[in-house]
């Protein structure tokens, strides 16, 4: 038996945490697992939680730690779903249903490349409703 009745250990290190997982047994002869999280404040201070979970319960412990993380991975599946909707309601919306993109006038190219009936208003070229200006909109007999 190793150092205060350890059995097993690992480690994990995150950014600024680390997860201690233990199995033990206590002077009874109980085999448990502690988990212990260490994080980091200020780069000298630490804070440590704990828990025991008996070998007894373990079994309970891992059916609750399975739901946890089906739901975890259903309301992730869920999130994309929706983002992916909204993505796609987006680039229909803007897109005209074309699936082409917008063509803007850049600084320093010739405005002779877009069709009459754009006018360049700083960066964004607005298309007028009005008829143009060499179309006659009242017939003379």
């Amino acid at each position: 038996m190793g150092a205060r009745g350890e059995l097993f250990t690992t480690q994990i290190y995150l950014d600024n945490r680390s997860y201690f997982f233990n199995v033990k047994e206590n002077r009874t002869g109980d085999v448990f697992l502690q988990i212990v999280e260490s994080k980091n404040r200020d780069g000298a201070e630490q804070d440590r939680h704990q828990i025991a979970i008996f070998a007894e319960d373990m079994q309970k412990f891992l059916q609750g730690m399975d739901k946890s993380l089906e739901f975890i991975e259903k309301e992730r599946k869920t999130r994309q779903k929706a983002a992916r909707e909204k993505r796609e309601m987006k680039d229909a919306k803007y897109s005209k249903g074309s699936g082409s993109k917008k063509v803007y006038l850049v600084k320093g190219e010739k405005e002779e490349k877009y069709e009459p009936g754009v006018k360049k208003t700083g960066r964004i070229h607005v298309v007028s409703k009005r008829p143009a200006a060499d179309e006659d909109t009242t017939t003379e007999e």
